[in-house]
């Protein structure tokens, strides 16, 4: 039998990485190159003649969906999510006591829900299942409205999912296509900067479920169409930050100013893995009043399968220190985030020159620009990402090992998501965090956050810990708690911060932790030794391989990133972790 991945304190003695600096050869990405837009990718085309015993096989997209290189396998941790608590509230008087814990029986059941869950714990497929399954029973007896050769002027989806990025929405169709295949269901997604014409023709030829962000839904309506009549069930993916980030407007007119039902038959749906009170009441007016609650660990918190590690510097340092970083580890997929567009083409055009292979994402590059970032991240080609919060959340990505927060942004929630982009489904990560005299705003939060995941608190941050503050109680608002809490993130309490959800048909069901992921108490801040300490001059060593390369010299290009990494199989990517973690 192998031996396991090592665990947390094991990952400490490990052995230093072999193929530090092995990047392999940098590849230019031409952003102008003719490609196929995301959303005509192509879909399972149901005819009229099939049947469910007769629908034929499309190995060629069966290739491009279930393909092995695709698949984001359980990692050794995945039972820790069978030991978290999960708590259930709210709904009709009558309401039927779910055994299972989690949102799918929910959904099943027909109510309307608010859930929150950690990054990586499978939101997507929890509500994808309900309602495709529904769909699908639905349309078995009554004819789909996508039949071969019909061009309709406007598509009537049966299901609508809204979420606050391109990229996220890309992904949702393509997790759509994956589980729609060989079935009588077709999805189409519409999003900005790609050219309307396409997405209209694919509206045209039959949509039953449609993925779109706010500003292209409302454009697509405008225009005639999209029809939201028939719409059963709808869906706020990463519900928080489309409340939250100026597209509330567009969602009243979409949810409420639509031809969207208004009546019992529509099923609504948000989730995220933050809910700041203050969004948590907006969220209220788009659900029926005996919606269900349903939290997953704490609001805002996060996996202590990912190893998060606070490098202390000056602005300065950051640049040679981020060189130094990556010579010193082997070759995973990185993503890096910056808090500023120009910074992200900036800093992609010294780690280039450096002969690094990367690429940068942010909001003002063009629709195919962002298109061809995320397919030369997600093949491989560019295994190094820079980005800004457009790539924060919710994108589940094969193999991302290791995220950098080259600048730390000023919300717990949104540090919460950039490193939630590792460690997905049980696996294990790395998030690397640069700290300067600058981030004291988030360093109470972070410090918390530190704690409750039982990770090592460098000294520079031991200040910022206090006993008195803890996540233990932290949970939903409650109906009458409107008004007096504090909506500063994730860490948002009120009062005594003591939860109050009474009500009928309440259940609260909390399992047997291991001691990883339920516990939520306040924890003791252990010696952090020379791990994550401050550094000391320009690059300074810290005890494992972050200064081993004084210089911003080229990496080397002896290993193949395709082989080291791209490809390689769950458990060696698990042990290049291990090894990149150990500096």
């Amino acid at each position: 039998m192998e031996d396991p991945i090592p665990g947390t304190e094991e990952q400490k003695k490990c052995q230093g990485p072999q193929t530090a600096g092995q990047w392999g050869a940098k590849e230019y990405v031409d952003p102008t190159a003719e490609v196929v837009w995301a959303s005509e990718r192509p879909v399972y085309e149901w005819e009229h003649n099939y049947t469910d015993e007769t629908a034929p096989d499309d190995a060629e997209l069966e290739q491009e969906l279930f393909d092995e290189k695709n698949h984001i396998n359980a990692g050794i941790h995945f039972d820790k999510y069978k030991s978290i608590s999960v708590s259930v509230k709210g709904g009709p008087e009558n309401r039927r006591i779910m055994n299972d814990q989690n949102a799918t029986p929910l959904l099943f059941a027909g109510y309307d829900v608010l859930a929150c869950a950690q990054t990586g714990s499978g939101k997507t497929a929890a509500f994808l299942t309900p309602i495709l399954s529904k769909l699908i029973s639905r349309l078995s007896k009554t004819p789909s409205q996508n039949q071969p050769g019909t061009r309709r002027t406007k598509a009537s989806p049966l299901a609508l999912i809204i979420l606050p990025t391109r990229e996220l929405g890309i992904q949702m169709f393509d997790s759509a296509r994956a589980f729609t295949y060989k079935s009588r269901l077709r999805p189409v997604v519409i999003y900005g900067g790609a050219e309307m014409k396409s997405q209209k023709e694919q509206l045209a030829r039959g949509c039953d479920i449609l993925i779109a962000t706010p500003g292209r839904l409302i454009d697509a309506i405008e225009r005639g169409l999209v029809s939201l009549a028939k719409v059963k069930y709808a869906v706020l993916d990463e519900a928080d930050r489309i409340l939250d980030m100026g597209f509330e407007p567009a969602i009243r007119q979409i949810m409420m100013a639509s031809d969207m039902p208004k009546d019992e038959g529509l099923q609504t749906a948000l989730f995220s893995a933050t809910f700041p009170s203050s969004v948590q009441v907006l969220a209220r007016d788009f659900l029926k009043d005996d919606y269900i609650r349903i939290r997953i660990g704490r609001i805002g918190g996060t996996t202590s399968d990912i190893m998060q590690k606070v490098v202390k510097l000056e602005d300065y340092q950051k640049e040679e220190t981020l060189i130094s970083l990556l010579l010193s580890q082997p070759p995973s997929r990185t993503i890096i985030f910056v808090d500023s567009k120009r910074k992200a083409d900036n800093l992609d055009d010294v780690l280039y020159n450096k002969n690094f292979p990367c690429i940068s994402l942010h909001g003002d590059r063009s629709q195919r620009e962002r298109e061809a970032a995320m397919d030369a991240f997600k093949t491989g080609r560019s295994p190094i990402l820079i980005t800004t919060s457009v790539a924060s959340r919710g994108l589940d990505i094969k193999d991302v090992l290791h995220v950098i927060n080259y600048d730390l942004c000023n919300e717990i929630d949104e540090y919460v998501h950039r490193i939630g982009r590792t460690a997905r489904a049980g696996n294990p990560g790395l998030a690397t965090t640069f700290y300067t005299d600058n981030s004291a705003t988030i360093a109470p939060q972070l410090v918390k956050l530190l704690v409750e995941c039982q990770q090592v608190v460098p000294e520079f941050l031991r200040e910022f810990f206090d006993e008195a503050v803890t996540y233990e109680d932290a949970d939903f608002v409650e109906e009458d708690e409107d008004g007096g809490f504090e909506a500063s993130g994730s860490g948002a309490t009120k009062g005594d911060n003591k939860s109050a959800w009474g009500g009928a048909g309440d259940q609260v069901q909390v399992t047997s932790n291991d001691g990883d992921w339920g516990t939520f108490a306040k924890a003791s801040v252990t010696p952090a030794g020379n791990d994550g300490g401050s550094l000391k001059g320009p690059v300074a060593s810290s005890g494992g391989g972050l200064g081993s390369a004084k210089s911003a010299q080229e990496p080397t290009t002896g290993g193949d990133w395709d082989a080291a990494a791209a490809n390689a199989p769950v458990k060696e990517s698990q042990h290049t972790w291990a090894a990149a973690a150990n500096w």
